[in-house]
Formats: C-alpha cells, sequence, structure tokens
C-alpha cells in the first residue's frame, strides 16, 4: 500500500531523516502489531454504534427516570428539591448522576461536537453550508442525540444544578476524576446553547429553511421532553436566558472549589467571547457572502473516535491568503504530573484525559491506550493515510520538528474572517504521523495539525528541548526547504510528542519565566486538538463614527448581549485575581485590570464588545482561555471514547459471559434432554419390565393353574380318587424322575408323566450315519484350530482368577437389600438339562422371577417335548424357598449362577458377565452354599471359588473321620467343583469301583474285584496306555496342545447314554440324536460290555455317574421303547445285569457297597487326585496319564474375546462336545481317609462292633403306674437342653427320663467304673416319687372308641413337647413336658383323630406333622421349632392351616410316616393299598401288597428308600419309593413295633412275644434275635448314636437293650 505513489516504507524512511529521527529497525513482530491491512479483533463485538435497540433502552430508561422526577414536581407539599436533596433518594439521585456522566460526553459527540456546533454557529456562511458537513456519526441521527440532549439537559437541571450534593462523594465512588461531573455539566450547557443559536439562524435563513428543517430539530416528539416548545424565546438575544442561567450555574455551584472553579470560569469567558465577538460581526455585516469564507471548520473538524482502526488526517489551518508570518520563538513545557485539575500562578493546566485526573483510575498504560485511539480527519480529504493510528509511539526525547512558514501582510477583516475559518478542502497532508517502534515508552498519540495563530506574524521557530519536555519551534521564512509533500500554500504539520505520564499538565511560560517567548500566540498540543482549531476571538474593526447605521447596529448589539454581557462582566469581577494573572497581554501586562476599570466606568455592552475586539485581549483570550476550552473539549473526546471502550469491553466480557453461559445452557440443555431421554428410556424400560412382569405371572398363572388342574383331575379319577373306579387300570402308566433331590443330592423319586409314551415310531441309528457325524466333527475341529485359542500354560492354570485358596472376604460388609418393587433385572439364560433359554430375571425384595424370551430364534427351534420337562421358564422363586446359592461355570466361563430351593430341586442361570452374577448374589438373601458343609451363610460364600469352598469346608475331615460316606462325600466334591443335574455337559463324576461283573458271586473281600482307583479309566488298560501315551508323544501337528484323549469321562453324551431308559432323558436324548435312538450295538445294553468297551475301546474313557449307586430304575426298560436287535440278534430292552445281581436293586446296592468299602476307602483319594485335584493338569496330569483336549479345561479359552459370531459358536459347539473338566479343587495330594481299624476305638464310632460279650440288655426301668408303655421318643442328642427318652403310657402318664451320655462302653478305651455307675436313663423324678404326677398326666378326655396306641402320640425333637391325638372333638392338642400344660388345640378334621407321625427335623427344629383320621383324609401340618406351635404364625396360633390334604383313602386311616428327606407320606387304612403322598398333596401311587396283605397297621420309611410296612397277622413287605414290591414275609408273632436303622439297612422289630429281632431290611434275612422279655413289647426307638435300643413294654417299664449294628456288616461277611 502506497500513500501518493510512494511506497510506505520509503515514506517512513524519509520522514525519519528528513525530521532527523533515530534510525530505529522495525522487527516483524512491531510490524505485524501496526498492520495496515484488516485485522481480526478479539471479540467478535464490532465498533460501538448506536443501535435501535441501544436507543430504546435509554429512551425507555429515560423515560423512568423522567417519571419519578415529573412524580417530585406533582407533589402537592413538597418542592423538587427537598426529593433531591432528601437522603432516601440519594442512591437514586447519585445512579441517575453517574448514568448522566457516562452518556452526557457521547450524545455530544452524536450531536456533531461542540467544536463544528460552535464553528457553525460563529461562521458567517450560511447554517445550510456547516450544517450539512455536521454528520450523524455512531449510528444515532442527529434529531435522536438532539432529543436525548435536551431530555440529558432537563435532568441535569434538576439533579444537578438544582440540588447541593456535593458531587466530589459521586466522583470518588463512581471512579470519576475530580471535578469531571461539573466540567461534563458545562460541556453539556455550551452544546445546548450553541444548538439553540444554530437553531435561530436556521429559522432566520429562510433559504435554508426547508433543507435544515428535519435536520436540526430541539426536540422531535413528546415523548423526548417535557415540551414540545422551542427554547428559542428571543430570536434576537445572543444567547437565551436559560443557557445564560445555566452557565451561571456550572461556574458558581462549586466556586468554593477554587482551582475547579477558576478551570471552568475561563472556558466560559472563551465560549462567551467567541459568541460575543461572533455576533458582533454578524450584526456588523449582515450582507457577507458566504461563498467568500473558504474555510469551514464544521466540515473539516469530524472527531473520528468509534474505531480503533479509524485512520488518520491532519487537521490543517489556512488563511484565504498566501501569507507569510513573522516567525517567533515559542516554548510549550510539560510539567511533572500535577493531583490538581485547575489553573494555577502563572500556569494554564491542560488534562490530557478525563480519567487521568483521578489517581486511582487509569495509569500510564490506560491513558495511552484511551490517547490513542483518538483521531480526527477531514471528511472529504483526498488523502487516505494507511498507517494505523493505534498507538503512534515516540521515544522518551520528545524529537524536534522544524518548520517554515512563509510571511505577508494581511488586513484586519480578512483576519477576522480567518479566525474562525476552516482549512480549506484539498489541502494535502504531506506527512503522516511516524510510528516508533518502542512501544514500551508508552508515549501519547500524535495528530499532525496545520494551524493559525491569532497574530499577523506568526512563526514558531523549534528548538530542541530536554528528554521528557514537550516542545513545539517554528523556523524563520529563511528556512531552505519545506517538507515533503506540502504545497507551497499550506502551512506545515506539527509533530508533537508528550512524554508518557499519567497526567500531563501543560504549563504556558509566561514573559517572566521565558524571554523568548515574545509572540502573544500560544500554540499548544493537547491530545491531538491545538488551541488553534478553536474559533478565534475575531479581530473587529473599531467602531465607526455614530450615524443613523450605527446607532442600530449598537441598539443590535445592546439587544443581543445585553443578557450574556452582564455575566461575563461577573465573571471577570470575582475571578479577578485568577484572570488578571492569566489573561496577560504580548508583554506580560495584565489586560484585565484596565478592562475593569472601563466595564465600571460603564455598563454599555459597546465597551465590553470593544474591549474583547482589542488585538491583545483577542490574543490574550485565544492563547489562555481558548486552552482551557480545548482541554474542556478533548476531556469531553477522551470521555466519550472512554466509555465507547468501556461499552465494547463490558459487550465482549457480556458476549464473553453469554457464550459461556450459552455454552452452559447448550450443555444442559443437552445434559436436560440426555436426562429426559435417559428417564424415558428408563420409563419405558420400567414399563417394558412392567409389561413384562405382567405377561410373565400370567404365563405363570397360566402354568401354575394348568399343573392344578392335572392334580385335581388325578387326584379325582385316580383309582382311589372320588371319580376313580377301584378296579379300573390304564393300559399303561408312564413314569419320569423327579428333580427332587434328597440330602445326598440323589433323585430317585419317580412321578406320574402325563407326557409319557413309549416312542414306538422312533427308529434306531444306522452305522452311515455315525460314519457322517466323525467325518463333521474332524472338520469341525479343522475348522476351529486357531492361534488365538492356544491353550494356557499349564502352570499358570493352577491359581484360577488369581484368587487366594482361602477365603479372603470373611470380613467383607454384607450388603442388605435395597427397597423398590424390581431391585434387579438382567437379561440371563436358563441353564436346563438339554436346553438353554434366553430370557430376563427380574429380582424384588421377597421373589426371583424368570420370563422366558419366547421369540428368541434359538428358543422357537427347541422341541416342545423337551419343553414339557424343562421348568422355570416362567419360574418364580420366593427368597424364603432358598436355601443354597453356588457361583458356577457354563461353557468354562465364570459367568453362571445355581440357587437351590426349599422343595429340593435347584434352577441355574448364565449371565453376561461375573460382575453381574455378583450383583445378583447380593440381591438374594444370605443363605451361603448351605449348612451341610459347615460354611457360613453369607454372600461372599456363594460367590467363592470351588477351591476356596474346598479348603474352608470342614467334609474333608468329616470324611476322614468316616463321620461321612465316600459316596456323600464324591457329591459334595462334585457340588462345589460346579458338577450340577442342570448342565448334561457338567452332570456329576463317580467313578467305576468293581472290575469283575462276570462271576455268579462277587466276594467284596478280594482286592482283585476292585479297580486301580490311582489310575484314570484310560490308563487301567496296559496296551492302551502305551497307545494313549504315545499319542501324546507325537502331538498333533497344528497348534492345539497335546493331549491323551480325544474323548472325556463326562459329557452331555455319555450321561444320555447311561440313562436313555428313564423320562426327561429319553427325550433330551432323541432331541439330541435327530429323535432316533443310538444304533443298537452303540446303546448301552449290558453293564459287563460297557466295562469292556471302557478297557478296550480307545475312544471309550466313560466313568460313572450317581445313579449307578442309588437308581435302579435306570437298567430297566419300564416304558417299552424298541431300542433295536444287536448284530448278534439279541433284542435290547433291560439293562443286561452282572452274574452276581439278580435284580437291579442287588447290582444298586452291591455297587454302593463295593463304594463305601474298605479297598475303595483307601484309594478313593487317588481317584479326587485325577479328577479334582494335583493330577487334573499340568506334568501331574502328564506322568499321570490325564491329559484331554485342552478345550475341557476351565481358563483354556475367553468366549467374550472372540469377535468373530461364527468362531464363537464353533468354540461353544467344541466345548459341548469335548465335555468339561471340573474345577480344580486342590493342587496337593489329597489326604487319605483314616482306616476302619484305626478308628474303631473312638467314643461313639458308628463302624465297628466293640464287644460282642457284652450284654444284651443294659438296665430295666419300672415306672410306678402299671400301664402299659405305649410310646418312646429317645431324643439323646448332646446339644439338647434335656436329652431324654420320653415314654407315654395307656394312661396318658408322661415321663421325661434323662438321659446320660456315657464316654465310653466296656471294654472300651477311657471306660472306667465310676462311669459303669451312671446308667443311661435316669428316671423322672416326679414320676418316680409320685409327688408331681399332676404335671405329667394328660388328663383330657380322648374318644372311648380309639385305642391308645403309639402311633396316638408324637414328641418334638426337643422333648418340650406332646402332640396327642384321639380327642372327641375331633382334634389333636400339643402339651408342654414340663409343665403338663394344653399349649395348642388343632382342628381340621371331620372326625376323631387316629394317627400322629413326625418327619425329622432340621436345623431349628423345624419338621412335619402328619394327622390322620377316621374321615380317610390326612393333613399334613408344619411343625414351627422357633415358635413352637403348628404353624408359622404365632398370632393365629388357634387357627392353623394344614400345608396339604391328602386323599385316597375309603376307611379310617391307622398308620402314617413321613419323610421329609424324600417328600413322601405314606399312610394305611385299616383296609385297603397303603398310598404315597408327596408333601405337596400329590397321591403318586398305592402300593398293593400281595392279595392277603391287606390291612396295614405299622409303616416305617428309611432315607434310604425303603419302606417297610406290617400288615396283620404277622406279614411284612418291603417297597421301594417307586412301588417296587422288594421282599415280604410273615413272622409268627403279632407286632407292635417296628424301626429301621438311620442307614435303612437293619430293620428291628418288636410284638407281643416280648422279642426284639433284627432284621436285614432288603431281603428280611434275619440278623439277630434278643433275650426274650417277660411282657410284650408295644413301643421302641433308637439313640442318637444307634447304640441304645429303647423299648416299652406291656408291663409299664422300659428295657435298654445294647444294639450295634455293625456286628451285622456286610465287610464282615464272605460273600454275596
Amino acid at each position: 500500500m502506497s500513500v501518493h505513489g510512494r511506497p510506505v516504507s520509503q515514506l517512513e524512511k524519509d520522514i525519519r531523516a528528513d525530521l532527523g529521527f533515530r534510525a530505529v529497525p522495525i522487527t516483524e513482530e512491531q510490524r505485524h502489531q501496526f498492520s495496515p491491512g484488516p485485522r481480526t479483533t478479539m471479540f467478535r463485538i464490532p465498533e460501538f454504534k448506536w443501535s435501535p435497540m441501544h436507543q430504546r433502552l435509554l429512551t425507555d430508561l429515560l423515560f423512568a427516570l423522567e417519571s419519578d422526577v415529573h412524580a417530585w414536581r406533582s407533589h402537592c407539599t413538597k418542592s423538587v428539591m427537598d426529593f433531591v436533596n432528601s437522603n432516601e433518594n440519594i442512591i437514586f439521585v447519585h445512579n441517575t448522576i453517574h448514568l448522566i456522566s457516562q452518556m452526557v460526553d457521547n450524545i455530544i459527540i452524536a450531536c456533531g461536537g461542540i467544536l463544528p456546533l460552535l464553528s457553525a454557529a460563529t461562521s458567517p456562511s450560511t447554517v445550510k453550508t456547516e450544517l450539512e458537513n455536521i454528520e450523524a456519526t455512531q449510528g444515532m441521527s442527529s434529531e435522536t442525540a438532539i432529543t436525548f440532549l435536551s431530555r440529558l439537559m432537563v435532568m441535569v437541571d434538576v439533579l444537578v444544578f438544582s440540588s447541593s450534593l456535593n458531587f466530589s462523594e459521586i466522583e470518588a465512588e463512581k471512579n470519576m476524576s475530580s471535578g469531571g461531573l461539573m466540567r461534563q455539566c458545562l460541556r453539556l450547557v455550551c452544546c445546548v446553547a450553541v444548538r439553540n443559536c444554530l437553531e435561530f439562524r436556521q429559522r432566520h435563513n429562510n433559504r435554508t429553511q426547508e433543507i435544515l428543517q428535519n435536520a436540526v430539530t430541539c426536540k422531535t416528539s413528546g415523548e423526548a421532553g417535557p415540551t414540545n416548545l422551542s427554547p428559542i424565546k428571543d430570536p434576537d438575544r445572543l444567547l437565551q436566558d436559560v443557557d445564560i442561567n445555566r452557565l451561571r450555574a456550572v461556574v458558581f455551584r462549586d466556586v468554593d472549589d477554587s482551582k475547579q472553579a477558576q478551570f471552568l470560569a475561563l472556558a466560559v469567558v472563551y465560549f462567551i467571547s467567541v459568541l460575543m465577538v461572533s455576533k458582533y460581526r454578524d450584526i456588523l455585516e449582515p450582507q457577507c457572502e458566504p461563498g467568500k469564507m473558504s474555510c469551514q471548520l464544521g466540515r473539516s473538524v469530524r472527531q473520528e473516535i468509534n474505531s480503533p482502526t479509524s485512520k488518520e488526517t491532519p487537521l490543517s489551518f489556512t488563511s484565504s491568503k498566501d501569507i507569510f508570518l513573522p516567525s517567533e520563538d515559542l516554548h510549550i513545557e510539560t510539567s511533572l504530573p500535577h493531583t490538581d485539575s485547575g489553573i494555577g500562578d502563572e500556569q494554564v493546566a491542560s488534562i490530557l484525559n478525563g480519567s487521568g485526573l483521578d489517581h486511582k483510575v487509569g495509569g500510564v498504560s490506560a491513558v495511552n491506550e484511551l490517547i490513542s485511539t483518538l483521531s480526527s480527519e477531514v471528511k472529504k480529504s483526498q488523502e487516505i493515510l494507511s498507517e494505523p493510528s493505534n498507538v503512534e509511539v515516540l521515544k522518551s526525547s520528545s524529537s524536534v520538528l522544524s518548520i517554515s512558514q512563509s510571511k505577508k501582510g494581511i488586513n484586519v477583516k480578512e483576519i477576522l474572517k480567518s479566525l474562525v475559518a476552516a482549512p480549506l478542502e484539498g489541502v494535502e497532508a504531506g506527512l503522516e504521523p511516524v510510528s516508533f517502534p518502542d512501544s514500551a515508552a508508552k508515549a501519547q498519540a500524535v495528530l499532525p495539525v496545520q494551524f493559525q495563530s491569532f497574530d499577523r506574524s506568526v512563526v514558531v521557530p523549534v528548538k530542541k528541548t530536554s528528554p521528557g519536555s514537550f516542545a513545539v519551534n517554528t523556523l524563520g521564512s529563511s528556512s531552505t526547504s519545506t517538507s515533503p509533500g506540502l504545497s507551497s500554500c499550506s502551512t506545515p504539520n506539527i509533530f508533537a510528542a508528550a512524554s508518557a505520564t499519567p497526567k500531563s499538565m501543560i504549563n504556558t511560560t509566561g514573559a517572566a519565566e521565558a524571554a523568548s517567548a515574545s509572540a502573544s500566540s500560544s500554540t499548544s498540543f493537547v491530545n491531538g486538538v491545538t488551541s488553534k482549531s478553536l474559533p478565534a476571538v475575531q479581530t473587529v474593526a473599531p467602531m465607526p463614527e455614530d450615524t443613523v447605521e450605527n446607532m442600530s447596529i449598537t441598539t443590535k448589539l445592546e439587544r443581543a448581549l445585553e443578557k450574556v454581557a452582564p455575566l461575563l462582566r461577573e465573571i471577570f469581577v470575582d475571578f479577578a485575581p485568577f484572570l488578571s494573572r492569566t489573561l496577560l497581554g504580548s508583554h506580560g501586562q495584565e489586560l484585565l485590570i484596565e478592562g475593569l476599570v472601563c466595564m465600571k466606568s460603564s455598563t454599555s455592552v459597546v465597551e465590553l464588545v470593544m474591549l474583547l475586539c482589542s488585538q491583545e485581549w483577542q490574543n490574550s483570550i485565544q492563547k489562555n482561555a481558548g486552552l482551557a476550552f480545548i482541554e474542556l473539549i478533548n476531556e469531553g473526546r477522551l470521555l466519550c471514547h472512554a466509555m465507547k471502550d468501556h461499552i465494547v469491553r463490558v459487550a465482549n466480557e457480556a458476549e464473553f459471559i453469554l457464550n459461556r453461559q450459552r455454552a452452559e445452557d447448550v450443555h444442559k440443555h443437552a445434559e436436560f434432554e440426555s436426562g429426559c431421554a435417559q428417564y424415558a428410556a428408563d420409563r419405558k424400560e420400567e414399563e417394558k419390565m412392567c409389561d413384562h412382569l405382567i405377561s410373565a405371572a400370567k404365563h405363570r398363572d397360566h402354568v401354575t393353574a394348568n399343573q392344578l388342574k392335572q392334580k385335581i383331575v388325578n387326584i379325582l379319577t385316580n383309582k382311589h380318587g372320588a371319580w376313580g373306579i377301584p378296579c379300573q387300570s390304564q393300559l399303561h402308566d408312564f413314569w419320569r424322575l423327579d428333580y427332587w433331590e434328597d440330602d445326598l443330592r440323589r433323585r430317585r423319586r419317580f412321578v406320574r408323566n402325563p407326557f409319557g409314551s413309549t416312542h414306538l415310531d422312533v427308529a434306531c441309528k444306522s452305522s452311515q450315519e455315525y460314519a457322517l457325524k466323525e467325518e463333521k466333527v474332524v472338520k469341525s475341529k479343522i475348522v476351529f484350530r486357531s492361534p488365538t485359542l492356544a491353550s494356557q500354560n499349564p502352570e499358570t492354570e493352577l491359581v484360577l482368577d488369581g484368587e487366594d485358596d482361602n477365603v479372603s472376604l470373611l470380613h467383607e460388609k454384607e450388603m442388605d437389600n435395597v427397597g423398590g418393587p424390581v431391585v434387579l433385572s438382567s437379561s440371563a439364560q436358563l441353564v436346563a438339562p438339554v436346553l438353554v433359554a434366553r430370557g430376563t430375571l427380574s429380582i424384588t425384595t421377597s421373589e426371583i422371577y424368570f420370563e422366558v424370551d419366547e421369540d428368541d430364534p434359538a428358543f422357537k427351534r427347541v422341541d416342545p417335548e423337551v419343553l414339557v420337562y424343562t421348568d422355570g421358564l416362567h419360574g418364580k422363586w420366593m427368597f424364603s424357598e432358598i436355601r443354597a446359592v453356588f457361583s458356577r461355570h457354563y461353557l468354562l466361563q465364570n459367568t453362571a449362577m445355581e440357587v437351590f430351593m426349599a422343595n429340593r430341586t435347584s434352577v441355574m442361570f448364565n449371565f453376561l458377565d461375573q460382575a453381574t452374577v455378583k450383583k445378583v448374589v447380593y440381591c438374594l438373601p444370605r443363605v451361603g452354599v448351605g449348612t451341610s458343609y459347615g460354611l457360613p451363610q453369607a454372600r461372599r460364600i456363594s460367590l467363592a471359588t470351588p477351591r476356596q469352598l474346598f479348603k474352608s469346608s470342614n467334609m474333608t475331615q468329616r470324611w476322614q473321620r468316616r463321620e461321612i460316606s465316600n459316596f456323600e462325600y464324591l457329591m459334595f466334591l462334585n457340588t462345589i467343583a460346579g458338577r450340577t443335574y442342570n448342565d448334561l455337559n457338567q452332570y456329576p463324576v463317580f467313578p467305576w469301583v468293581l472290575t469283575n461283573y462276570d462271576s455268579e458271586e462277587l466276594d467284596l473281600t478280594l482286592p482283585g474285584n476292585f479297580r486301580d482307583l490311582s489310575k484314570p479309566v484310560g490308563g487301567l488298560n496296559p496296551k492302551r496306555a502305551a497307545f494313549y501315551s504315545e499319542r501324546y508323544e507325537s502331538g498333533e501337528e497344528d497348534q492345539t496342545p497335546p493331549y491323551h484323549y480325544d474323548s472325556h469321562y463326562s459329557t452331555a453324551a455319555t450321561t444320555l447314554h447311561w440313562l436313555v431308559r428313564i423320562e426327561p432323558f429319553t427325550t433330551f436324548f432323541l432331541g439330541a440324536n435327530d429323535n432316533k435312538f443310538d444304533h443298537p450295538d452303540r446303546t448301552f445294553s449290558a453293564i459287563t460290555r460297557s466295562w469292556r468297551n471302557c478297557q478296550r475301546d480307545t475312544s471309550d474313557v466313560k466313568e460313572l455317574i450317581p445313579e449307578f449307586y442309588y437308581l435302579p430304575e435306570m437298567f430297566v426298560n419300564s416304558n417299552g421303547y424298541h431300542l433295536g436287535m444287536r448284530e448278534d440278534g439279541t433284542m435290547i430292552c433291560d439293562v443286561d445285569l452282572p452274574a452276581w445281581a439278580k435284580k437291579p436293586e442287588d447290582f444298586v446296592r452291591i455297587n454302593r457297597m463295593a463304594l463305601e468299602s474298605e479297598f475303595v476307602s483307601c484309594q478313593l483319594h487317588q481317584w479326587i487326585d485325577l479328577i479334582f485335584g494335583y493330577k487334573q493338569r499340568g506334568p501331574e496330569a502328564v506322568r499321570a496319564l490325564n491329559v484331554f483336549h485342552h478345550l475341557t479345561y476351565e481358563g483354556s479359552v475367553s468366549l467374550d474375546s472372540i469377535a468373530d459370531p461364527l468362531l464363537r459358536e464353533a468354540t461353544e459347539a467344541q466345548i459341548q462336545s469335548f465335555g468339561q473338566t471340573p474345577s480344580q479343587l486342590l493342587i496337593e495330594p489329597h489326604p487319605p481317609r483314616s482306616s476302619a481299624m484305626h478308628l474303631c476305638f473312638l467314643p461313639q464310632s458308628p463302624l465297628m462292633f466293640k464287644d460282642q460279650m457284652q450284654q444284651d440288655v443294659i438296665m430295666v426301668l419300672k415306672f410306678p403306674s402299671n400301664s402299659p408303655v405305649t410310646h418312646v421318643a429317645a431324643n439323646t442328642l448332646p446339644h439338647l437342653t434335656i436329652p431324654a427318652v420320653v415314654t407315654v403310657t395307656c394312661s396318658r402318664l408322661f415321663a421325661v427320663n434323662r438321659w446320660h451320655n456315657t464316654v465310653g462302653l466296656r471294654g472300651a478305651p477311657g471306660y472306667s467304673l465310676e462311669q459303669a455307675h451312671h446308667l443311661p436313663i435316669e428316671m423322672d423324678s416326679l414320676v418316680a416319687n409320685n409327688t408331681g404326677s399332676n404335671k405329667r398326666q394328660i388328663t383330657d378326655l380322648v374318644d372311648q372308641s380309639i385305642q391308645i396306641t403309639t402311633h396316638c402320640f408324637v414328641v418334638t425333637a426337643d422333648n418340650r413337647y406332646i402332640l396327642v391325638c384321639g380327642f372327641w372333638d375331633k382334634s389333636f392338642r400339643v402339651y408342654s413336658s414340663e409343665t403338663g400344660k394344653l399349649t395348642q388345640i388343632i382342628f381340621g378334621h371331620w372326625d376323631v383323630v387316629t394317627c400322629l407321625a413326625r418327619s425329622e427335623s432340621y436345623i431349628g427344629g423345624d419338621c412335619y406333622i402328619v394327622s390322620g383320621s377316621r374321615d380317610a383324609t390326612l393333613l399334613l401340618w408344619y411343625w414351627s421349632g422357633r415358635h413352637h406351635i403348628i404353624g408359622d404364625n404365632p398370632n393365629h396360633g388357634d387357627y392353623p392351616a394344614p400345608r396339604a390334604v391328602l386323599t385316597g383313602h375309603d376307611q379310617e386311616v391307622v398308620c402314617v410316616s413321613v419323610c421329609a428327606e424324600l417328600g413322601l407320606v405314606i399312610s394305611g387304612a385299616k383296609e385297603g393299598p397303603c398310598l404315597v403322598h408327596t408333601i405337596t398333596g400329590d397321591l403318586l401311587r398305592a402300593l398293593e401288597g400281595p392279595d392277603n396283605y391287606q390291612c396295614p397297621r405299622l409303616i416305617s420309611v428309611s432315607s434310604e428308600g425303603h419302606c417297610i410296612i406290617y400288615y396283620e397277622r404277622g406279614r411284612f413287605c418291603n417297597f421301594s419309593i417307586n412301588g417296587k414290591l422288594l421282599a415280604q414275609m410273615e413272622v409268627n408273632d403279632s407286632t407292635r413295633a417296628i424301626l429301621l436303622s438311620s442307614d435303612g439297612h437293619n430293620l428291628v422289630t418288636g410284638g407281643d412275644n416280648g422279642v426284639v429281632e433284627v432284621w436285614q431290611a432288603c431281603d428280611f434275612r434275619q440278623l439277630y434275635i434278643y433275650p426274650g422279655c417277660d411282657a410284650g413289647i408295644r413301643a421302641m426307638d433308637l439313640s442318637h448314636d444307634q447304640r441304645t435300643l429303647i423299648t416299652g413294654m406291656a408291663s409299664g417299664s422300659i428295657v435298654a437293650f445294647n444294639i450295634d449294628f455293625n456286628r451285622w456288616h456286610y465287610e464282615h461277611q464272605n460273600r454275596y
């Protein structure tokens, strides 16, 4: 960019060279800082403009303020001044004045500015020409600006001029400069006064009336001010009365503040002098042709202070002719900063900026920032300067400029005209401001100005001054050249610099101080506006001689100035001391003294005007008073600019804050929206959940209703039901294995199967199908071989999950259940034997719900026949029913959970991840893994790893001490290792223990008949072991780790293979095998054949399942399936048993005996090492020939890490087909079991009989009463409060006979003679002394028809309560054994209750009570061990409800037995078969004996599944719990009492013969006969240790027998 064709950089160089500046290179940073191009501001806010919104806001604000003031004016008693000066309005007044202060200077500039207006008012040219150039600035029209100006003026009249407030307080409070408010008021008054003058001239000049009508108005609307009337009351007057009064008020309001008042007076003197002389000129030369006036200040003085990037153009003042003024020296120096703002002696203080007057505000940088943004430009200048005017900095050493000017003579009239002349348009300003890089100096900005003196000879020589001073010198006409760019007719520019001080006071040096200041003209330079830019006090010729015309001039002058002249005189008089020192002549003489003498001698206006027109006065006023006025004007400009800067800054900050708030609002809105969306989603999910729960409840209700309907139909249509026909017999009854588990987790109970079938339409597989299947398996293995599934190092697999072996969570705080309808809801899979159903698990505060997703494609593909055997698809489980919770693995992932219920079933769920399992467990009750394993009932136990459970449990020690059987211990290991009935891939594993399946007899004393349990099945045959070892050594070529076996000892296929003959496994098998049975040669058809295959077939290493040791039904094809014909022509039906087993029950019994044998006990720990222990994996597994495919081990693969769904599906299929190894429970050898011989002499050991020479009878206890003892209850456990044998006689007299647990028996270690004296039973003292028999007698009358038998009484397990039946009111009753008092009466039957029975008790003493009646029904009741009543709720103890009603008998019920462990109630009526019910009320079956076995009298059921029934005339039957008659016999005794040993193997009977006999329960083989007694036996019971048999005799005594079932143990017999 260039200026007048010259490059900027060259121009700068020229300026610096010509003016003598030091050449300082400009850095890139500074070049960028002063870049002429458009630059982006820090914020987006543009420069300040009065927008319509601003104007509307200001209008409304002023209207509100004016309304308040108007309300004050209209008050009836108080004056406005009272309100203004009132203390209660002080804040309002202060704030309003502050608002006015902020607005005044801006509005003045918007009106055109005081100088342009004053120039227009004093110009001899037409108003039109002048006012055309006063443009609307800052976006506000002049009309609006004038309206605001007048409204502000009215407010000032009221709040400032009429009030007595001290403004110093406001100025201090609002951080304003001292005295600034009054200076602002003066500017406001001057502006309004000049506008009034212009308005008069506008009206006076008809030619421009129409044009100016819309441009210059005083008030535009009624809203704009209090009145629409023009303020011009007298158009002939120079100033109106109101303006004069305001000027007087400004000067004299704070006259006490001398310096401030002096400054204001000086400015007013200048203002009035200019106007008076101008008026005089107008009167003198009314016909002056405006065209001759070539300099118009109004056009040239246009202050642009809006934009910090506006251009700077020099002000030019030239004469109308080519004149050369004589040069004179003038020094204007800047003094150090002053703290006052007045005009002192011999100095005129010039305030550089308004804010600089206050110490608190501004500072160097603030001052510089304000000053640097000032600029001025000629409206139509041909020169547009490119340098930005931001900060034009000079060095702290003020440089010296030399300017020359020619001089010529000029007449007075022309000088008068030129005094107020504006510069010519088109005058070139050849130089531009020089920018210096020393921004650190923070010097003030420079404005180039061409100016002209009052004097005809203005020569301003230039002298160099010291740094920090301010100098303006002019050179004489002898200078050889002018600066570049100056035309010959123009005066040169002046560059001046002020030092960077917060407040620069510009002192004018008087004659006494500076001899060189001989010229009377002052050329001061303040903030870019010189005193020469002011309208001059014009030089006017002396008054002509008196003529008629002159008289009219005098009259006009008097008329025009009669009001304003007194004000000027008043100021001259009041401020005489100050003004006399200030207004000095050209030779330093005091002008005011002479003037005051003149004014005192005459009051005429003419003299005053003549005085002002004199050359000395003009020079002095222009030099001194003009300096004050220009300072006043410049302060206004600075304040205006500061206000706009402040507005922009506040706007920037506001926008920044608003943007931040907007961003926050957007963020909050987004958060709100997301919250709403989340809330809506949650509500939708909740509604979905509610719908889901409702639909699930409907499904459940439907299922329950169907079950209930089926139950009712079964009860009614049963052969023994109300609608049944006694002779009816269905062609085929179908049965299925129930999911009920006993205490050892055996599933033995069969229930009716309404969906049963013979599957006659099902074919068997052909050989070719197996070939195809094997090809598929090989292909899938090939597909599956992937490096991503490489096995972990076996060493790292030893510690799963990185958890410590010990349960380290002992002190973990248990979380309480949180409230709410649905505590947790999660997607889950129900894991059933051959089905995994996706659905939703929901947990409330008291229940678990599962609802299957019936729309799931996988679920739709499931065979409906499989679904009917799957419980829980629409399941609901109460928290009160939960007994144990285990964490489980599914597909080798630790993401499943199994819950065991009180109804002895379990349900298994798989979740997305382990974290969900933890959440679910913490929502369930604190039950741990139950009470069986010696572990605390805590949630941390449910979440413990299998290894932690194993370490923490006491079961291993109990097994070592032989307190639990091998079977029970193996079931424990399977359970904690994750084996479950709900996942056929993780079915419990049991070992083969026998090897002899061929001989006719099996000798369990021969070691050769037992398997070597230290080797896996694959290692038993040496030849096959070599094959497997070679396979491992050769390994596979791919990345699969080497293994011995490609099949597993436990898979879903092998489980179904074993159980194919019983439902629901038959249906499961068919569902998994394309609805076909196995090829006959592959079907499980003979135990011998299966064992042989396990020894010879390289792909068969199957172990057994627990059913081999308890479920004979699995070997019988009871449903008549067509399983095909083997190649040798043999039809397959039942499983062929070994020769030594005549029937399935024999095989199961002997197999179980072998499992419990000493040979197995001694080496079972080695098999545990292989399956659950340290030989399961790692180097020990390699040595033990026990390595399986790597995908059978936990930790070998993480399914979540497999992204490819096809690969994941293939992996899952492989895991399903390969089988799954149980969790590893220990990484060191398992301890062996203690030997039987080692334990045989320990006290109370149940294993070996001690001394066969012991007496059979221990003691006889005879009661005082001779009434037969009809009931004996031996509750002798040591932990009871009162271990005792409770007896009840026929006369209903009971005795609580204390039991003494003897430490040892004769011949045993620890036996002593002292202990021998303590007999085991001590007679009840109340009965023995016959003193408290009232506490032992049940006096309530029983029905006379009732025969008192042992069935009429039940004693609770803690000996504290006795239940008695047979009462005439059809009730049975509860009595306290301590007091004999009645505690509860239970009604429910429609006839007399004839028999009672109690189930075994569990922890807490809870048990089932069954009552049988003559009404042919039985009621099942619940005894609460906690409340000691029948029923759950003690508040309703009088009216408990039975748990079930059992029907089917058609005669009086006479005997009943209940087994809680099996969930069965077996009852017999006077005649007819015994019936088997479940404890839920379902009639399972009738136990029908041979033809003459029709009248049952006694029933005993063992947990081992034997049901012994005694019929009349000495007939006995042994039924299995599934209704099969196992044995029968007849004896020659009328038996009154029968008893089964705890293991169910032995039966004890006694009757009228008085002989106690011991039988083998399975086949009624007699084992022992005790010596006969002298009376019949009516009742009997065994002590808790199975060592003492107590019989109740018909003679009223009890007899204690020594009994030791171990003496008849099978291991002491030779052959079976």
